[in-house]
């Protein structure tokens, strides 16, 4: 005799089925809930792969050394940055130095290549940039206290390497786009738009070449474009010194010497 065939009621066909959408509903979920990640637990990984946040703030003041050329143009540019938000920035041709200093509260500049051998005061506008530099632990340390916003909107492409893309709304108002390796989390490129006297401007700064300095990873290759631009300007770091001693007049601005020539006789 031949066996009987069962035939499964509807309902239970129906069940099973409701049981695997239900099943690999959830396999997905716990998928996807392990493999995203939020944009503070990407900026914590690209603080620990820098040194740690203990590393970092363990650094009071920083030198950092640099061979600057663009075209045929060749110039040494030196920065130094003291905790908190001092920061003083030279480029040197010849012996002769166009310096642009922040103290905390007042930003000054002297010109000697435009005649001017004088401190001058920087107008907001110019000013903007060198307090982001003032931050001797970068912008994304401690966003949230600092009053900046971050979005992490996805992955992107940086010449062929996968990157994070985290967007940082500052609280100056400028906006900033971080690719962060997605394998080692450091910085490959950061796109800038700022205001300057009314006007957009966006330029791209491109990291390489990271080397560790009493255990903290700095990039010794920078350079920096306008967006658009084929033309880049190189930062090749030459030394970068930590915790030298720097006085807080170091970032000052000098008062300037009066004039003490005698007057012409008759005068």
């Amino acid at each position: 005799m031949k066996a009987k065939l069962r035939r499964t009621p509807f309902r239970e066909i129906a069940s099973v089925f409701r049981f695997f959408l239900i099943m690999s509903a959830t396999i997905g979920f716990f998928s996807f809930a392990a493999s995203a990640q939020t944009v503070d637990e990407v900026i914590a990984k690209n603080i620990q792969a820098k040194g740690g946040a203990d590393k970092l703030k363990s650094v009071r003041t920083v030198r950092i050394t640099t061979k600057f050329s663009q075209g045929s143009f060749r110039a040494e540019f030196r920065q130094e940055i003291k905790r908190a938000d001092k920061v003083r920035e030279e480029f040197i041709i010849q012996g002769l130095a166009q310096v642009q200093a922040y103290d905390g509260k007042t930003g000054w500049q002297i010109s000697p290549f435009g005649g001017r051998k004088d401190p001058e005061l920087l107008s907001q506008d110019d000013l903007k940039s060198l307090i982001v530099n003032a931050d001797i632990d970068g912008p994304l340390v401690d966003y949230k206290e600092k009053g900046h916003k971050a979005e992490l909107v996805g992955h992107d492409s940086m010449e062929g390497t996968d990157c994070f893309k985290i967007k940082l709304n500052m609280k100056n108002g400028d906006v900033r786009y971080y690719y962060l390796d997605a394998d080692s989390y450091l910085e490959l490129k950061v796109e800038i738009q700022t205001t300057i006297r009314g006007a957009l401007q966006e330029s791209e700064v491109y990291y390489g070449d990271y080397e560790q300095v009493n255990g903290i990873y700095y990039p010794f290759a920078v350079e920096q474009a306008q967006k658009g631009s084929a033309s880049r300007a190189q930062f090749s770091v030459e030394k970068i010194e930590q915790n030298i001693p720097l006085e807080d007049a170091h970032f000052s601005m000098p008062v300037s010497k009066p004039d003490t020539k005698a007057p012409p006789a008759g005068k």
